[in-house]
């Protein structure tokens, strides 16, 4: 076999993915592309390297005997490429590394996520690594994750990859909204029940799948969107109901422009969690944010 280029680093990377995902189906969402893409990819690599890496079809996907040694051999090599990158940029920037976080979009009106704290605490024992913040959909930052892009990840998950460490943190209380301009708004509460909702237009957060839509008798939503600020304003619309963070809507139950509804039957907590890839533990300055996190934004219920 020649030795490796940039290519074949990049249909391992997929080969991890699909592994990690135990499947093509599966990898899909995570790489963003489809199945029949993946599975060139994963033929380029098979003829790249020269043996056989997997079983697929009706079966279902199963890694071979070669297939199990690349995949052990693939993280070593990839926590290897971190740490590399890692004292490279310290010789460029004149730091100790750089840490890759990935956020949710948002979390700043929370008063339970103590991350300003965080970084407080982090900056404070490590002041001499760079930080590169990320704010994206829960989807995108696992998939960062597996893909190296990012050391570690905070957010309400809606999927469990594979090969990540996944850390519990706390709870993000949401509630379900109705806009000052919607019909609902100005009745009473025993006039609202779940089956009233189920007929009325929802807003969904994509990246959540039916986690928006099962409390309520609502089959589709008929907005779907990866961003809480464009949930925010179909809602404020009066033309659409949907869940929204407590805190996040806080401000315009203030201001008298959405109240929730059904709170008892209708309110729910997601769970925020820190994960990470436990090879890049190896690595100090992503340990130190490990440790600190689950000290400083860890609440009990």
């Amino acid at each position: 076999m020649a030795r490796l280029d940039t290519i074949d680093l990049r249909l391992l990377r997929v080969f991890v993915t699909v592994v990690e995902a135990r499947g093509f189906t599966a990898a899909q969402t995570v790489l963003n592309v489809s199945a029949s893409t993946i599975s060139n990819q994963i033929a380029a690599l098979e003829t790249r390297l020269g043996v056989r890496l997997c079983q697929r079809g009706r079966a279902g996907f199963k890694l071979t005997e070669d297939g199990e040694t690349i995949f052990t051999e693939t993280q070593t090599l990839f926590a290897a490429i971190d740490g590399f990158d890692m004292r490279a940029s310290a010789l460029r920037a004149r730091v100790r590394g750089t840490l890759a976080i990935g956020l949710l979009d948002n979390t700043i009106t929370d008063p339970g996520a103590a991350l300003p704290a965080l970084f407080h605490q982090f900056i404070a024992a490590r002041g001499d690594v760079q930080l590169s913040v990320e704010i994206k959909p829960p989807n995108e930052l696992l998939r960062d994750l597996i893909e190296g892009k990012l050391h570690v990840a905070i957010g309400s998950f809606p999927k469990v990859l594979l090969g990540l460490t996944y850390l519990p943190l706390y709870e993000e209380p949401h509630l379900f909204y109705c806009g000052r301009l919607h019909p609902f708004f100005a009745l009473a509460a025993e006039q609202v029940t779940t089956e009233t909702l189920g007929r009325q237009r929802i807003v969904s957060r994509g990246y959540w799948g039916a986690r928006d839509t099962k409390h309520i008798r609502s089959q589709r939503p008929a907005a779907v969107m990866n961003n809480m600020e464009v949930a925010a304003q179909l809602i404020l619309s009066g033309d659409y109901l949907g869940y929204l963070p407590q805190h996040y809507a806080k401000r315009w139950v203030d201001a008298g422009e959405m109240k929730p509804l059904l709170t008892d039957e209708l309110a729910f907590n997601a769970p925020f969690e820190l994960a990470y890839d436990a090879a890049k533990l190896a690595l100090p300055p992503v340990r130190l944010f490990v440790d600190l996190a689950t000290r400083v934004l860890t609440r009990v219920a």
